[in-house]
């Protein structure tokens, strides 16, 4: 497949697959999470949809480039693994955090996403430098968000 057709693709089911799993916050943004205790340094909560809206297509044109069938190295296996770990892992955080309002299960789960994400980063500097590339956005605002979601456990306990 073309790499451009191969990158809409990933980028139209990244964006299709978190922005569902984003519904959940809109949802539930009006009373539980507005009556939250929010950490210093908060964005407005129209910040976050502009956000992901680019990490996700960053993140579509990073999985296209390792997805790209000329690259056979053993590498490419494991790169491809942790980036569907790390996405799961990254659709579950919005449905235990908003839907289920268990923000102490939800920072479990994020420090497991960190984690799923550093080490897709080091399996896509082994495949393709230019992907991993493409993921730091991702990596800084998930460590980022990783402030909040501490934050908000530890004033709304």
């Amino acid at each position: 497949m073309k790499f451009w057709k191969r990158t809409a693709l990933c980028i139209l089911a990244l964006e299709v697959l978190g922005n569902a799993s984003g519904l959940l916050t809109f949802f539930s943004l009006e009373g539980w999470y507005d009556s939250l205790e929010r950490p210093p340094g908060t964005p407005p909560n129209g910040v976050f949809g502009p956000v992901w809206l680019v990490l996700y297509a960053l993140m579509g044109v990073a999985l296209s480039l390792v997805l790209d069938g000329r690259n056979t190295s053993p590498e490419r296996k494991s790169a491809l693994s942790w980036f569907g770990i790390q996405f799961g892992l990254n659709l579950a955080w919005t449905p235990i955090f908003f839907g289920l309002r268990q923000m102490t299960l939800a920072l479990i789960v994020f420090i497991l996403l960190f984690g799923a994400v550093g080490l897709t980063l080091q399996r896509f500097q082994a495949v393709r430098p230019l992907a991993a590339a493409l993921l730091w956005p991702y990596f800084l605002w998930l460590a980022y968000a990783l402030y909040l979601n501490v934050g908000f456990v530890w004033l709304n306990r």
